[in-house]
């Protein structure tokens, strides 16, 4: 089995978190992540989002219960800001991105770009 990138799985950590009905021991994440991931590394990965503030967690018995202590949307449009400030040409990379776009995910890109623009809250 292909090993993935540590950035991902987190990702895919995260949004299992994100999917639950409220806090999840580690067993249920590894039961929702696709490709059966050892139980020891789902836990390592938990750990490490701990350590990163973006899970919060609560002891029950012997196990931890783990919750999101962030917005997921915020975490992947902040993930996808930073591709973009990385590459090279990021016009290019996100024409890439938009053409491989599903047809609802165009519908609702295309929804909120006619949306008026708001002032970020940190502007002055």
């Amino acid at each position: 089995m292909a090993r993935r990138p540590l950035g991902r799985l987190e990702a895919e950590v995260l949004a299992a978190l994100a999917a639950a009905d409220g806090p999840a021991s580690t067993a249920d994440l590894q039961a929702r992540i696709p490709g059966d991931p050892a139980y020891t590394t789902v836990n390592t990965i938990l750990f490490r989002l701990y350590d990163k503030n973006l899970v919060t967690r609560v002891r029950e018995g012997r196990h931890f219960l783990y919750r999101l202590a962030v917005d997921e949307s915020r975490l992947v449009a902040d993930r996808m800001h930073d591709h973009l400030r990385h590459a090279s040409d990021p016009s290019s990379a996100l024409s890439r991105f938009v053409q491989n776009l599903s047809p609802d995910e165009e519908d609702a890109l295309r929804s909120l770009l006619r949306r008026p623009r708001s002032v970020p809250r940190d502007a002055p």
